[in-house]
């Protein structure tokens, strides 16, 4: 049988449509005929076009379209006026600077020749079950951009970078490089969320409108930094809210500084534009040299910001955090800081080493001050020796007296510093950032190393390798206590120094992984004085992080709201510290304070040796409870039912399992007003058909009139009357299905 006569590319186009047809359940697909690409996962459809210029052309960002939808072909759009040319409005995945764009950019490039103006098209394509990459190349010049497209089935969240090539025979330099251009339709009533904050006062959820004029979210630290988080989340005005309602969301996977701009343009469309900051950067490539951008992650949900977060979390749960989407639980955690600061010695540590393991803990940590001259902040930072008149015999007696316990061992690090007053800085001054003949600016008496250097980083790997392999160690605490300052790289040109912002990052994750691949038992904690250094690419290499060194635990209720809406509990430390706190000299009871704690991975840092018989007791109650519903509370669902945001008197979180046999509701009165009985707290996420028994969590008598068991639906429709009074109140009640 003859084939009808038609051209090559129609055979080409009918093929390639007959393969989108039959290959449906794929999440990457490409549509020849429309020249449309397509990435589905779980409620989300992902779409965009080559349209007539060649451009790469922002389709459908959003809920999921039925297999057949129209969505092509792409077409740019007309130019509003000689003010606003097509390329400016035309909303492209990966826009760069030339052609008349005005827009916020994904890469700007300086050439050799001077020119600055970039154009890229379409030139091919690669398609995976899971994954696109799309090469573009500017219309002249030898650069060529590839752009990876991820698409997680069981979430829908989508993965972008970008590959940034000179195939030329002259340098280049690109002055910005965004991981991804995402866009929103045009809409009047977007709000944008976002996460800033500061030492001891992280994690504060913030919301405006999208309007005109560009909301720019950043760090020009080096580091991801406290003041800003690199996340953020899109609703709806008119629609949206905790439990209902579209939200657009987003994570960049980057440790160094970042930024995402948000901004409408000028039709109305939003947007959102993330990767490395421009500012102070520049990075220069030599022919044949690429620059790879970290991964910008971005999702939907329809179930408003408690879908967006759940949904964001299992992610992180099963994409991000190590253990090959299977998490380990968090053990219950004791650290020595707030017992004897910089004071360690063996003696001191193995008897808060046996009150630790009589109330449950899991882990022991030894914190600063075990290492060098290290009796004060201010010497001894980078000489990772044992000090000998603390621990004549080395570690080995604690940590043989630790795992006698039962209890694993940890110590804190802080690899990336070191102090003036060190035998390290001693002998190689040249080691930290600087600027020759410039002065180096101090912060918490110690300054940074520069880590992109290559012997620096085999240094640091070479010390911390040989701690973990001289000494049986399960843990390290790895803090970063301060931010850059005088960023120079003297042994690099100048035209090349400024890529210590990122050399220095990726030296950072591979000391990691290889300290990892080495030790494969060994679990990482990331600090950085409290919450200064998490987001997603830290998390892909680290077990947990240290949200805040706030531990008082009525600021941790609102701290550990805002974090809930970008990373999941699995990774959440959160601790169990001496009443009045620190930070505010609040008293709150040790109950208080262990259900507060109990909402994200259990720490303890109380000195032990200030406890009564009744406070051992009590946190033995609450460790064992704790460790009963962990699972739950680390890998389930998580419902903040009453936020404690805006002043509110009470606040309330529900974690649910992914059975949904088990449910753990954390309930918290701050402030009672003229003897006012508050309202019944409604739960979500139960089988409404279920029957439940409720218990308090820890023990003890239910309150009079609360019913013993009742049903999902019930729980869910007329609510928990918990009833508190007082100041700093708060009950935890554990459901179990029948």
């Amino acid at each position: 049988m003859r084939r009808p006569s038609l051209p090559a590319w129609a055979w080409v186009a009918l093929a390639a449509h007959a393969l989108f047809v039959a290959d449906a359940r794929a999440a990457a697909r490409f549509d020849a005929a429309t020249r449309v690409f397509r990435l589905d996962g779980e409620r989300v459809t992902y779409a965009f076009g080559i349209n007539e210029a060649g451009q790469l052309q922002s389709l459908h960002w959003g809920g999921r379209l039925a297999d057949g939808d129209p969505l092509g072909p792409a077409k740019s759009l007309p130019s509003h006026s000689s003010f606003d040319l097509s390329a400016s409005i035309t909303p492209q995945e990966f826009p760069a600077q030339g052609g008349g764009v005005f827009t916020e950019v994904a890469l700007k490039v300086a050439y050799a020749d001077g020119n600055r103006d970039t154009v890229l098209r379409y030139v091919s394509h690669t398609l995976e079950r899971d994954a696109v990459t799309v090469r573009l190349r500017d219309i002249a010049l030898p650069l060529e951009v590839s752009l990876r497209y991820t698409i997680d089935p069981g979430t829908g969240v989508i993965g972008r970078s970008a590959r940034i090539e000179n195939l030329g025979r002259t340098p280049l330099r690109i002055d910005q490089a965004a991981s991804a251009a995402y866009t929103l339709a045009p809409q009047d009533d977007y709000r944008l969320h976002h996460l800033s904050g500061r030492w001891a006062g992280e994690w504060s959820l913030q919301q405006r409108p999208v309007s005109e004029g560009a909301s720019v979210l950043e760090s020009r630290r080096g580091s991801t930094g406290q003041q800003n988080t690199p996340w953020f989340a899109i609703d709806r005005g008119g629609s949206s809210g905790e439990d209902s309602g579209p939200v657009w969301f987003g994570a960049l996977a980057w440790s160094g500084s970042w930024r995402i701009s948000i901004d409408k343009d000028p039709l109305g469309a939003v947007r959102v534009v993330g990767g490395y900051n421009p500012y102070d950067f520049a990075y220069r490539l030599a022919p044949g040299e690429r620059l790879d951008t970290p991964v910008f992650y971005a999702g939907y949900s329809d179930g408003g910001m408690g879908g967006a977060s759940r949904l964001l979390h299992r992610f992180e749960r099963e994409r991000i955090l190590p253990g090959g989407g299977k998490p380990r639980l968090r053990p219950v955690l004791y650290n020595s800081w707030e017992a004897t600061e910089f004071a360690v010695d063996e003696a001191g540590q193995m008897a808060l080493a046996e009150k630790a393991a009589r109330i449950g803990v899991e882990r022991f940590v030894v914190d600063d001050g075990w290492f060098g001259a290290r009796n004060s902040d201010k010497a001894g930072l980078g000489d990772w020796s044992v000090n000998r008149a603390k621990f004549p015999n080395g570690l080995k007696p604690l940590i043989d007296k630790v795992h006698g316990l039962g209890m694993e061992f940890g110590l804190w690090v802080e690899p990336e510093m070191v102090n003036p007053d060190s035998d390290l800085y001693r002998a190689h001054p040249d080691w930290v950032l600087n600027f020759p003949e410039r002065p180096r600016t101090p912060a918490r008496n110690q300054l940074v190393l520069n880590l992109a250097r290559r012997d620096v980083r085999d240094h640091v790997l070479q010390v911390l390798d040989a701690l973990v392999t001289d000494n049986d160690i399960q843990f390290l605490k790895w803090d970063y206590n301060r931010n850059w300052s005088e960023p120079g790289w003297p042994q690099l040109a100048p035209e090349d120094q400024p890529k210590v912002y990122v050399e220095y990052v990726r030296n950072l994750y591979w000391i990691l992984g290889e300290l990892r691949r080495k030790h494969p038992k060994l679990e990482i904690e990331s600090c950085s004085g409290g919450g200064g250094r998490i987001d997603l690419g830290i998390m892909a290499l680290t077990d947990q992080v240290w949200p805040s060194d706030n531990t008082d635990p009525f600021d941790r209720l609102s701290m550990q709201d805002g974090f809930s809406h970008a990373y999941a509990p699995a990774a959440m430390m959160a601790w169990v510290t001496d009443s009045p706190n620190w930070v505010n000299r609040r008293e709150t009871s040790l109950d208080y304070r262990f259900l507060s704690s109990m909402q994200g991975a259990l720490g303890i840092g109380a000195n032990l040796n200030h406890w009564r018989d009744a406070d051992f007791a009590t946190a033995a109650r609450m460790v064992a409870a704790y460790k009963q519903v962990r699972a739950t509370v680390q890998q389930g669902d998580l419902y903040r039912l009453i936020s404690p945001a805006n002043g509110s008197p009470r606040s309330a979180t529900l974690s649910v399992s992914p059975d949904r046999r088990q449910a753990v509701l954390f309930a918290f009165l701050h402030s009672q007003s003229k003897g006012m009985q508050e309202p019944a707290i409604r739960l979500r996420g139960l089988d409404p058909r279920q029957r439940y028994r409720i218990a308090r969590l820890g023990g003890g008598a239910l309150p009079e009139a609360m019913p013993a068991e009742a049903s999902g639906a019930y729980w869910m429709e007329h609510g928990l009357a918990v009833p508190m009074r007082g100041d700093f109140q708060a009950s935890g009640f554990v459901f179990e299905a029948k």
